[in-house]
């Protein structure tokens, strides 16, 4: 088996639309939720949301290119340019050994309800660009395109452990010689009044529209996620390929569970069995165990019945080691940016190993006590990080774990 390693990393963020920006928001505690801008929320149940910020599409696109590509499109064409610009991977691999993995949780909904409102209004014809805009394929064709990636190129749908899902798959195309290199991740921009309404009428999102509250994961107080938008990339790479051409190297993708509830469209299984078998999974292909130096950012969605589940996941799957392991929600910052949630999660794990600094859970303020771990509770700490995890629930049952470490020799 061939080993994988990440050798760039971007992210567009509701806390910063450049890796370092994102970065240095987690470890600052930097709150990006607010009250929502693309719309007039101010007669509507929930105000608030996590946007991205100051994008600025010009920086990755031409002028004209714009209206032919999603909002979620455009996301992910900037953050997978900005991992392979930090990779300097562009013209060390052959075409047909370069892929992309990049998938969304709900595609191009921005399209669809701007395209269905014209209809609506009397209009006789939509956008011709309207299908490939609003299927959620196109982030990772686009992408292909624009980096004349041939190789294997496959979007993954699987809600909100979407981009978990794309890494680890990735991640196996590689190990197992299909690919020497993959562009990796996911997108969503879907802040928009009709998913508004849709999460909100199954009672996913907070009722709280104070927007340094809304979203506080293991809180006893806490009673929904955030939505957010953005996107994350990786540039996952065969090991010896990366250290041949001398490339930086964040750290080694050693393990990756996938498993599912099957248990309810919506709800995490209360036993946590699906969660709990992917980490175990995950760990088991590592072979790692957990420490005092291992971190894990956590899916942590600040939903009463997610954090809870997922705590006991961490009992069962870590067992008396649970209470020596540093865990984090990044999503209280970044709010649940769905598709895109576990791609920046990973890149946070990653970097949390480089720097050795692990990312607060802000807006933590009274534990419940069923989440009775360490959370990092309101501000970052140092640790010198051996293991970083990244955990993914996504509706209807879907769980994944990756699993990071330092990279050690051969």
């Amino acid at each position: 088996m061939r080993r994988v390693v990440v050798t760039g990393m971007g992210a567009v963020t509701p806390v910063g639309n450049h890796l370092e920006e994102y970065w240095s928001s987690l470890v600052s505690g930097v709150c990006g939720v607010d009250f929502i801008t693309r719309f007039d929320a101010s007669e509507k149940k929930v105000k608030v949301a996590a946007e991205v910020k100051g994008f600025d599409p010009l920086e990755y696109f031409e002028k004209s290119e714009l209206r032919k590509n999603d909002l979620f499109v455009q996301y992910a064409v900037a953050a997978a340019t900005q991992a392979m610009q930090d990779s300097k991977i562009a013209g060390t691999v052959e075409p047909e050994r370069l892929g992309v993995y990049i998938g969304s949780g709900i595609g191009g909904i921005l399209t669809t309800t701007e395209n269905s409102d014209k209809l609506c209004q009397g209009a006789k014809r939509v956008s011709p660009f309207m299908v490939p805009m609003m299927i959620s394929n196109m982030a990772a064709g686009t992408v292909s395109i624009r980096f004349a990636a041939k190789g294997p190129t496959l979007p993954i749908v699987t809600a909100c452990a979407t981009s978990s899902h794309a890494i680890g798959e990735a991640y196996r195309a590689i190990r197992h010689g299909y690919a020497d290199a993959i562009i990796a991740g996911g997108s969503e921009a879907a802040v928009c009044e009709l998913t508004l309404a849709g999460f909100t009428s199954c009672m996913a999102l907070t009722s709280n529209n104070d927007p340094k509250t809304a979203c506080r994961p293991f809180d006893k107080n806490r009673d929904g996620f955030v939505m957010g938008e953005g996107a994350g990339a990786v540039i996952l790479e065969e090991y010896e390929h990366a250290v041949a051409r001398g490339a930086k190297i964040y750290g080694e993708v050693c393990g990756y569970g996938n498993a599912s509830d099957a248990y309810h469209v919506t709800a995490p299984d209360p036993e946590a069995g699906g969660i709990t078998r992917a980490i175990r999974l995950a760990m088991e292909e590592a072979g790692v165990e957990a420490d005092g130096h291992t971190y894990v950012n956590a899916h942590g969605t600040s939903t009463p019945l997610n954090d809870k589940s997922e705590s006991l996941a961490f009992h069962k799957a870590f067992g008396e080691a649970a209470r020596a392991v540093s865990i984090s929600s990044t999503k209280s910052m970044t709010g649940h940016m769905l598709g895109a949630a576990g791609a920046v999660e990973a890149i946070a794990c990653l970097k949390a190993i480089e720097t050795g600094i692990i990312p607060p859970t802000i807006g933590l303020q009274e534990a419940d006590p069923d989440c009775d771990l360490d959370y990092t509770p309101g501000a970052a700490k140092r640790l010198d990080v051996r293991t970083a995890m990244s955990t993914s629930l996504g509706f209807g049952g879907h769980n994944a774990c990756l699993v990071f470490r330092k990279l050690e020799e051969a």
